[in-house]
């Protein structure tokens, strides 16, 4: 009997490769179709929940900010596979307000090709061509921006960010107002900005599975970042100006990081 025992095994082991390769196909198979990718904003400060109206920890200006707005325009969503292809959603309908008082802090792209993708890019505000498609050409978006405090006028244009809220530090020990609107002003002040994040899991999008990418937010980042330091004790008032709302726009951009995603969350 022993001299059937090494073929027996072999056969066996081959059936197992070709059902695993079986397996692989399949897998590779399963993703098809469309999906949905929705996106967390989960906002916060300086490591810690961000909550309307509480004092923050002091920030590394010795300044405490109690915040009391936060609203941001991002847009232009595009997700890149693992082969590196770049897959852009629908741009009239990728602009998108998120809104701490109001709660709204998601974002949902359906119709997402199937794939496994790797990284995700988004824009901070609205584009210079989207502007110029002229108001008739902003949809139900310049709508919501008004409704959300998220414009000057058409004529000035959106506000990108909606910060606000009062602040003390050493200097100033009686709680002040500080209130930071930035967008761009125009075609001679462009503050709209593009991130780019590499996922630490690929998500995966198919017919029958959805994904969520949860970002964490540090609003301590609009005034303190790696390229700029701005303080509200010098000036606690920053819209239409050319140093720093430029910088603010630069330090936004270092606000968002993937916190963690989610594969398979079901399908709406």
């Amino acid at each position: 009997m022993k001299k059937y025992i090494v073929p027996v095994l072999v056969l066996l082991s081959l059936v197992s490769v070709s059902c695993s390769s079986d397996d692989d196909g399949m897998s590779e198979e399963k993703l098809e179709g469309t999906g949905e990718v929705s996106l967390t904003f989960d906002n916060g400060f300086g490591g810690n929940d961000l909550v309307l109206n509480t004092a923050n920890t002091a920030n590394a200006n010795g300044e405490v900010l109690t915040i009391s707005r936060f609203n941001y325009i991002v847009s232009n969503f595009r997700l890149v596979t693992k082969d590196g292809e770049e897959f852009t959603f629908a741009k009239d309908n990728s602009y998108f307000i998120i809104n701490q008082e109001a709660g709204e802090e998601t974002v949902e792209l359906p119709e997402i090709p199937a794939g496994e993708y790797t990284t995700v890019k988004f824009g901070i505000g609205v584009d210079q061509e989207k502007f110029q498609q002229g108001a008739e050409g902003q949809g139900d978006f310049l709508a919501q921006a008004e409704a959300n405090n998220m414009m000057w006028s058409w004529q000035a244009g959106y506000k990108f960010l909606n910060f606000e809220g009062t602040f003390t530090s050493e200097t100033v020990t009686e709680a002040e107002n500080f209130k930071v609107h930035m967008g761009s002003h125009g075609s001679s002040l462009d503050n709209y900005k593009e991130v780019s994040i590499e996922l630490p899991t690929n998500i995966k999008v198919s017919n029958e599975m959805d994904s969520n990418i949860h970002l964490k937010i540090d609003a301590s980042k609009i005034l303190i970042s790696s390229t700029s330091n701005i303080k509200f004790s010098e000036q606690a008032v920053i819209m239409v100006d050319e140093v720093k709302s430029p910088q603010i726009a630069v330090n936004v951009t270092e606000m968002f990081t993937v916190d963690h995603v989610h594969n398979g969350s079901g399908h709406n």
